[in-house]
């Protein structure tokens, strides 16, 4: 019976734990799926650590991650021996010099090399080459980082996409429902004379115009459940979603305002990976000059020359030498690489700055243009309109009045919503801005 060695149990181990990282992982995006039918719904939260799991961007970039691991493999490694076997002086006509022993003649005058050359990196190459590829393997991991910051923003903006589709359809049904119990009382008044015939016709439309507009809502609703599943990595988008977070809780108050923090305090990834990749390019450079110091090849040379001759060793020393090309392009082509590192870490700075003054305004109009429809000029309308109505329907105003009272309270409402979800989303907008990841994706990488 044969044993497993400690290595291939470490790696049929380490294969099962991934498989079960890999089936746990499928239940719980299947687990997420299966509650987005439910009633209660999908929750922002959820939609959230779904698309983390299954986004199709965020997978390109783990798979970035481990592309730049496996470039400090290649870093590390030292370069190959070369081995070389020849064979010289073999005689072709069947007379080559001979050795006599006894009755026998050995034709074996043939000369025989063993060479074994290595390539030996000086000047700092090797150390250069391992500092990019480690730097490359932070700047992957803060992308990683950054691409979780941007899908959480879009996941967010597309929920609050589909609530407030679904709010405009719900209030355009409401008011349509509401002229069609006038046009009932308008029917009663026409039977009565009270009203002509006409006047519980623009009712009518009014209503039939309030439908559509409904109609036209809830297409938009369908459309950004699609949008909202392709983020969330459904193979086969339908819109058969329901969500179960409130619009108004999304756009929060001034009680659960995101906490202040400084750009210059927060570790934002896209600065941490700029910052990164500025390092890999000064590495880079550094790679490009030690470039410019040719790398000895070291010869170790055997050789077996019978028959009347001894064995031999031999020993030499091989390097390039740099007479035309000194390596100038390439350092000048790293020195350009290394300036457009540096002032696009420099513009990544000021971009988060400005991206943090710009929420942090963007919130606080939103907050309070939501706060006056809220609080001011949503219970205003709603007055008027039921104030209009109540006149009405006892012959103490007109149709006009009617309907202009039922257009503007409608158009409040989907005005209220509007600015609802501009809140929701400057609020995100705010938490993207100064999110700060809590520490370097690869805590031995030092960051400049």
């Amino acid at each position: 019976m044969r044993f497993l060695t400690s290595r291939s149990f470490k790696r049929v181990q380490a294969a099962y734990w991934t498989a079960w990282v890999l089936i746990a992982t499928a239940l719980a995006g299947a687990s997420f799926v299966a509650r987005a039918g439910e009633p209660g719904g999908l929750h922002l939260v959820e939609a959230r650590e779904l698309a983390f799991q299954r986004n199709w961007d965020l997978l390109a970039a783990r798979a970035d991650v481990d592309l730049a691991t496996a470039q400090t493999l290649i870093a590390r490694q030292l370069p190959n021996p070369t081995l070389a076997v020849s064979t010289t002086k073999a005689p072709v006509n069947g007379r080559g010099a001979g050795t006599v022993l006894g009755n026998s003649v050995f034709n074996r005058s043939y000369d025989t090399i063993t060479a074994f050359n290595q390539l030996m990196e000086i000047g700092g190459k090797r150390r250069a080459r391992k500092d990019s590829a480690q730097a490359g393997v932070v700047a992957a991991g803060y992308r990683l980082e950054e691409a979780r910051r941007q899908l959480t923003l879009a996941v967010t903006r597309a929920y609050v996409a589909v609530l407030v589709a679904e709010t405009n359809t719900r209030i355009q049904r409401d008011s349509a429902a509401s002229l069609r119990r006038e046009a009932d009382i308008a029917a009663t008044r026409l039977k009565a004379g009270d009203i002509s015939s006409a006047d519980k016709q623009q009712i009518e439309i009014a209503a039939d115009r309030l439908e559509l507009e409904a109609g036209r809502a809830e297409t938009e609703a369908q459309n950004a459940r699609i949008q909202l599943q392709i983020l969330l990595g459904v193979a086969q988008p339908d819109g058969l979603l329901q969500l179960a977070d409130d619009l108004n809780v999304l756009a929060g108050g001034s009680a659960d305002e995101p906490k202040e923090s400084g750009p210059e305090s927060a570790n934002r990834p896209d600065v941490a990976a700029a910052r990164a990749e500025l390092k890999r390019a000064e590495a880079e450079y550094r790679l490009a000059r030690a470039n410019r110091v040719p790398d000895p090849t070291f010869l170790v040379q055997y050789e077996h020359e019978p028959p009347d001759k001894a064995n031999t060793l031999g020993f030499g020393v091989s390097f390039p030498l740099p007479l035309w090309n000194r390596n100038q392009g390439a350092i000048a082509a790293a020195e350009a690489t290394r300036k457009q590192a540096e002032l696009n870490a420099a513009r990544v700075m000021a971009q988060g700055r400005a991206e943090l003054a710009t929420a942090r305004q963007n919130y606080q109009n939103a907050r309070q243009r939501r706060e006056n429809y809220a609080r001011g000029i949503v219970p205003k309308s709603s007055t008027v309109r039921q104030a209009v109505t109540f006149a009405y329907d006892r012959g103490g105003a007109s149709l006009l009045d009617l309907l202009n009272a039922q257009r503007n309270d409608n158009e409040v409402r989907l005005a209220e919503a509007q600015a609802t979800a501009e809140a929701a989303v400057a609020r995100a907008e705010l938490e993207a801005a100064q999110f700060s990841s809590p520490s370097s994706p690869f805590p031995t990488a030092k960051l400049p």
